[in-house]
């Protein structure tokens, strides 16, 4: 088999709605109504029901999403948001630009996911609130850190930007905490063609507040109740997602049986595949194996025409923006040794079988020339 596998291929899904998509643009350049239409206001709608939660607000991006949830809840300077070392930098971004410390936690070596057993250390007068960050595409065990929340007074903000609808016993993100941020960033399960976010809750007064921060503050224009931002879901993106949405079960599907196809495959004395813990359903918006020698078997995978990634490769306690938090290197001895040894593989809806078994046999390949 020849030609390259890519890491995400984009071009395979948009062809079959391009069609869809490019009527919904058309239409709403004809109009010109550009941003919080009647196409955000449908998306709004489909995806909080896909999610099962009461309410839905589109935003700028995954960020945005994150710190309008900790703008809602009141959380700034002076408060502490625990949350995992293991995540993109935006987790901890979002806390910081709120004013507030992020608080980080290792890593469950198994899942990759934040210790909960860790969470309760480092809870201090100062805690406001839990974030925990659902990566990969698995969910963090939501009963358990529902309960550590509940005795301790604690807000849950999840991050939920890599887990279109994934779910932890039966229930999707927001299910389980006060709000939920999603991400809609291009190579997403649900991505825009761009930036775009999400904003998903039960709670009427974080909605609300959610849904004024978004547009400078205001719910009727030039009325501004509280200083807000700018970060309106505009119309186009909102096409493209409500056309993709209609298909995320199924590409969820998909990316599950690549999933169970790689592990299947794999020798596990060669890699160590990821676990998908019991209660939870994977949606895999990562499939991310455990390697020695990882930046060697990345060349060589690139040599041989199969593109991957490292998510990620820096934790964020070794970040120069975040020296101010005071860690150091060997704080969190988990994250530090699997940041080393990850390695994300190519994993899209159309990824073909013979597509991953080439994968796989080529890293086969690899550590048998050794």
């Amino acid at each position: 088999m020849s030609g390259n596998i890519q890491f995400v291929d984009l071009k395979k899904q948009y062809k079959p709605l391009k069609e869809e998509i490019m009527a919904g643009f058309s239409q709403v350049l004809e109009s010109m109504y550009l941003f919080l239409g009647e196409n955000v206001k449908a998306f709004e709608k489909e995806f909080s029901e896909f999610c099962g939660v009461k309410h839905g607000i589109g935003v700028s991006d995954g960020t945005s999403a994150l710190h309008v949830i900790l703008r809602a809840l009141d959380i700034g300077q002076g408060d502490e948001v625990i949350t995992p070392v293991n995540t993109f930098i935006a987790t901890a971004e979002a806390i910081a630009l709120a004013g507030a410390k992020p608080v980080l936690v290792d890593i469950d070596p198994q899942t990759y996911l934040m210790d909960l057993d860790q969470v309760e250390d480092q809870i201090s007068p100062r805690t406001k609130a839990i974030m925990p960050v659902h990566l990969y595409g698995q969910m963090v065990n939501m009963e358990k850190l529902r309960q550590i929340a509940d005795a301790n007074g604690l807000r849950i903000i999840e991050d939920a930007c890599q887990a279109h609808g994934a779910e932890f016993a039966g229930k999707q993100a927001a299910s389980y905490g006060d709000a939920a941020a999603y991400s809609f960033y291009f190579s997403k399960n649900l991505g825009a063609y761009g930036e775009a976010g999400f904003i998903t809750t039960n709670d009427d007064e974080i909605a609300r507040k959610a849904r004024m921060i978004r547009d400078h503050g205001s719910e009727h224009k030039y009325q501004h109740e509280l200083i807000g931002m700018n970060s309106r879901l505009d119309e186009l993106q909102a096409v493209v997602l409500r056309a993709k949405l209609k298909h995320l079960a199924d590409w969820n599907e998909a990316r599950r049986s690549h999933a169970a196809l790689y592990s299947q495959l794999f020798d596990p004395t060669m890699v160590s595949p990821p676990i998908e813990v019991s209660n939870a359903k994977h949606v895999y918006h990562l499939y991310v194996i455990r390697a020695s020698n990882r930046d060697d078997l990345q060349k060589y995978l690139k040599e041989h025409g199969i593109f991957t990634g490292i998510h990620y490769p820096i934790p964020i306690h070794q970040q120069q923006a975040f020296a101010w938090l005071g860690y150091q290197t060997g704080d969190f001895p988990e994250t530090e040794q699997a940041v080393t040894e990850i390695l994300s593989l190519p994993m899209f809806a159309e990824l073909s079988e013979e597509e991953i078994e080439r994968i796989v046999n080529t890293i086969h390949d690899f550590y048998k020339s050794k």
